[in-house]
C-alpha cells in the first residue's frame, strides 16, 4: 500500500505539492475547512494537473535539442538525458493514473490524518491560524507522522510547542510551479531530530525535488531572503508613483534578461501572500509611510478579487 501524505490547505502551493506526491505514486489527501473550501480548491487540482501533463507531453519536442535540458519540466522527469518521445508518453500515461486515483479530499481531519507518513501544512502566513490548525490536529497525529510548514517566512520554532510533536516538525519549503522549479528546503528547529530532517530530506527526493538543506533557521529561507527583498523593492517604487507595474517589470527583464518581471511574480505567488508578509512588517502600521502605502495598494487590489494569475487577474489581466 502506498504511503500517506496529508495536505493541509488547498492554496497554490498546496494543490501543487500534493498533485506532486501524488504524480508519485503517494496515497494524498487535502484536508480542507468547509465545502466552500472544496469548491475552490478542485479548480486548481484541474488546472495544476493539466499544466502540468501539458508540460510533460510538451517535453517530448525538446528531446534532442540542446536547450531541451533548461526547459524539461525537472520535477516530472528523473533523467532527461536519456527520454525518449515513448519513454515520455509511458510517464504521461502513469502520471496521468497516479492523478487520478491518488487524489482525494476529506473534511474530517481524524480521517484525513489517520495513518500518514507526512503532513504538510500549507496555509497562509497567519501566525495565529497556524497555531490553531496545530492545536487541532495534535492529538489526532500518528506517533511516527513527520509534520512540516511550507511557510514561505515563518520560523519552525515560532510554532513547534503547539505541535505537539516538536522532534517530528520541520519546515519543507517549496517554489511556485514546482513540478518545473523543483527546488525544495529543509530547514529544522534546534529541537528537530535528526533522523526525521534526514527522512523528509529523503521525501522531498522520491517526489522530484532536488533537498536543499538549511543548517540553520532563516527568516525567508534561503530563496525568499533573497526574492522578498526583490519584490518588496518593486512594491516601493510602485507605490512611491516612481512608475507603473508594468514599467518596472519592462525595466528589469530587459536588464537582465529575466523572463519574468516582479508584478508578473507576485501574480503567480499571489498578492494575498505577499500582502501578509508586508503586514508582518511594524511599519505596516504607521500611515504615510512607504510600508503602509504598499499593504493600501495590495489590499485594493485583494478587495477587488485581483489576487494573480489564479483569479484571473492581479496586475495583469489573464482572461484576455
Amino acid at each position: 500500500m502506498a504511503k500517506k501524505v496529508v495536505i493541509v490547505g488547498g492554496g497554490v502551493l498546496g494543490t501543487q505539492i500534493g498533485l506532486m506526491c501524488a504524480y508519485y505514486g503517494y496515497d494524498t489527501t487535502y484536508w480542507l475547512r468547509s465545502e466552500g473550501s472544496i469548491e475552490r480548491t478542485k479548480p486548481k487540482i484541474k488546472l495544476y494537473t493539466g499544466m502540468m501533463m501539458e508540460d510533460l507531453q510538451k517535453a517530448k519536442a525538446l528531446v534532442g535539442n540542446p536547450m531541451g535540458r533548461f526547459l524539461y519540466p525537472k520535477g516530472m522527469i528523473r533523467d532527461f538525458s536519456t527520454a525518449t518521445a515513448e519513454s515520455l508518453d509511458s510517464l504521461a500515461q502513469q502520471g496521468k493514473k497516479n492523478l487520478e486515483e491518488n487524489v482525494h479530499i476529506e473534511l474530517d481531519m481524524a480521517k484525513a490524518l489517520k495513518g500518514a507518513y507526512v503532513v504538510i501544512e500549507s496555509m497562509s502566513e497567519d501566525p495565529q491560524a497556524k497555531i490553531g490548525v496545530y492545536n487541532q490536529m495534535k492529538d489526532l497525529l500518528d506517533k511516527e507522522t513527520i509534520l512540516c510548514t511550507n511557510s514561505s517566512t515563518l520560523l519552525p520554532s515560532m510554532f513547534a510547542k503547539y505541535t505537539g510533536c516538536p522532534e517530528r516538525y520541520l519546515s519543507l519549503h517549496f517554489a511556485n510551479t514546482i513540478w518545473k522549479n523543483n527546488t525544495a528546503e529543509v530547514m529544522g528547529h534546534p529541537g528537530t531530530e535528526q533522523k526525521y530532517y534526514d527522512e523528509i530530506v529523503k521525501f522531498a527526493a522520491s517526489i522530484g525535488m532536488v533537498p536543499l538543506q538549511l543548517h540553520k533557521e532563516q527568516p525567508g529561507y534561503i530563496l525568499n531572503s533573497m526574492l522578498v527583498p526583490f519584490l518588496g523593492a518593486a512594491q516601493k517604487l510602485w507605490a512611491n508613483e516612481v512608475a507603473d507595474p508594468q514599467t518596472i517589470d519592462l525595466t528589469w527583464k530587459l536588464a537582465t534578461g529575466a523572463p519574468k518581471g516582479p508584478f508578473e511574480i507576485l501574480d503567480i505567488v499571489g498578492l494575498e501572500t505577499s500582502y501578509n508578509i508586508h503586514m508582518m512588517n511594524p511599519d505596516a502600521k504607521v500611515e504615510g509611510s512607504l510600508e503602509n502605502k504598499v499593504c493600501k495598494l495590495m489590499k485594493e487590489k485583494i478587495d477587488k478579487g485581483e489576487t494573480g494569475i489564479n483569479a484571473g487577474k492581479g496586475f495583469y489581466d489573464y482572461t484576455k
